[in-house]
């Protein structure tokens, strides 16, 4: 048998390993077995981040820079998965990721009867649209 580089392991026990661990690099939890290693969710009364996403030189304060910081932080709330998704759905999962009451009660005011491709659907028709 050829040796493959500096792999200690033969083709088959890789191969094995490597089936193995599909589950869970595919699935949507957390892989680690210690749970204190595993990212803490934000609390409701943790402070807003300094800036959210970096805004352009000079528009720290523009509408525009608020709408982006906007969409990311509902992007962090929101997994991609859930996508096409109703109103409800994304309730749901907002009240399960713990978002900020803010956020929840935003995405209320959605149309009930429209179903949302992604997170940028939702930022436009809660009237955030960025500016072409």
């Amino acid at each position: 048998m050829q040796q493959r580089g500096s792999d200690h392991l033969n083709v088959h026990r890789d191969d094995m390993m490597k089936h193995e661990l599909q589950g869970m690099l595919r699935g949507e939890h957390p892989t680690r077995a210690e749970e204190w290693r595993d990212q803490e969710p934000p609390a409701e009364d943790d402070p807003e981040l300094a800036g959210g996403p970096v805004p352009p030189r000079g528009a720290a304060h523009t509408e525009e820079a608020r709408n982006e910081a906007f969409r990311f932080e509902l992007a962090r709330y929101l997994r991609r998965s859930v996508f096409p998704a109703e109103r409800r759905e994304l309730l749901g999962v907002l009240s399960e990721t713990h978002a900020p009451d803010r956020l929840v009660d935003t995405v209320r005011e959605l149309p009930s009867d429209h179903t949302y491709a992604n997170v940028q659907e939702v930022v436009d028709a809660l009237g955030r649209k960025p500016r072409a």
